[in-house]
């Protein structure tokens, strides 16, 4: 039998739907569609099926780009080992993240009901390339946009499409960034008008998983910490951690070592100086199952309960932690 580690190696080689996923398969299903029923015990919401996906758009020849830009495959996937990175490949991370962060910062301004996730990729991939970087999520194993956006019960990889932003809507936009060779990861929800108090609390919960997540991260502390602490929480809230998702090691590659899962676990390793990951937990108001769509994308609740996540990409220093995303 293959080790968890190799499950999960395998997983991302054919498919970036399960670049997040654990061992806990039996958790996940494949699903034609997504039910649509009207399902408000968990607040007032609109339940999101899947709209009209535009045309890939292209990215000027002028921009460096990622081994995947043209084939969808990289030529060499991330490291099994935790890269411990020198002082320049910091400095990269740092740019890379830096301008991922900048990008993220101006969506606000562009969120408001009426406006389509469409929209907000178009946006997004132009001031990504007007700073001279390439949207990693572009072609990445074949994913057709420069963004995710997922919104209400979308959990995860949600697909820019033609869809109206609508009054209430929750969302998750996840930007990651190419720039000189190196990626930056982040990610952050937003609010469309007004948002009932469910949807608030879930946010904001969220936020303080991640954030107490981020607080423990210093040299040789355990990568479990990180999930033991976010389900911790997340139970107090009355909320659940979806167990298929995880953070990852980034740098030159898209995703690599380590591991970061957010549920409670007691998976062996230790954060050193020099290590770039992200933290991205996945709360939900209901049950952890999730169905994937048949576009191989997009990952919905299984009840229709709504999902924030919320992502950083942090260095582990000599003393501590710097989060290189804020």
């Amino acid at each position: 039998m293959r080790s968890i580690g190799n499950v999960i190696r395998s997983f991302k080689t054919h498919l970036w739907s399960f670049f997040k996923t654990q061992s806990k398969a039996e958790e996940m299903k494949i699903s034609n569609s997504v039910h649509a029923y009207d399902n408000y015990s968990f607040g007032k919401y609109n339940i999101v099926q899947p709209w009209v996906v535009s045309d890939r758009v292209t990215v000027p020849a002028y921009i460096p780009q990622p081994s995947y830009s043209e084939s969808s495959i990289p030529k060499e996937e991330g490291p099994i080992i935790p890269e411990i990175k020198d002082e320049y490949q910091i400095e990269c991370m740092r740019q890379s993240c830096k301008l991922a962060s900048h990008i993220l910062h101006q969506v606000d301004t562009l969120i408001k009901p009426g406006v389509t996730t469409d929209f907000l990729d178009k946006q997004v991939h132009d001031m990504i390339i007007g700073n001279g970087a390439y949207p990693s999520p572009l072609n990445y194993h074949g994913f057709p946009k420069s963004i995710c956006t997922s919104v209400n019960n979308v959990a995860c990889h949600g697909i820019p499409d033609s869809r109206p932003l609508q009054e209430g809507d929750i969302l998750n936009v996840d930007i990651t960034v190419y720039l000189n060779g190196y990626h930056g990861d982040c990610s952050a929800m937003f609010q469309v008008g007004e948002v009932d108090s469910e949807g608030k609390r879930l946010i904001t919960v969220t936020e303080l998983c991640l954030n107490s997540a981020i607080g423990i991260c210093k040299p040789d502390q355990h990568f479990c910490s990180i999930g033991n602490i976010i389900e911790d929480i997340a139970s107090k809230h009355n909320f659940n951690v979806i167990p298929a998702f995880v953070g990852h090691g980034i740098g030159t590659y898209f995703h690599g070592a380590p591991d970061i899962f957010h549920c409670a676990n007691n998976y062996s390793g230790k954060m050193k100086p020099g290590m770039t990951f992200t933290i991205e937990p996945v709360l939900t108001q209901g049950m952890i199952q999730v169905e994937i769509l048949e576009d191989g994308w997009t990952v919905c609740t299984a009840d229709n309960a709504r999902t924030a996540q919320i992502e950083h990409t942090v260095l582990i220093t000599d003393n501590g932690c710097e989060v290189l995303t804020l």
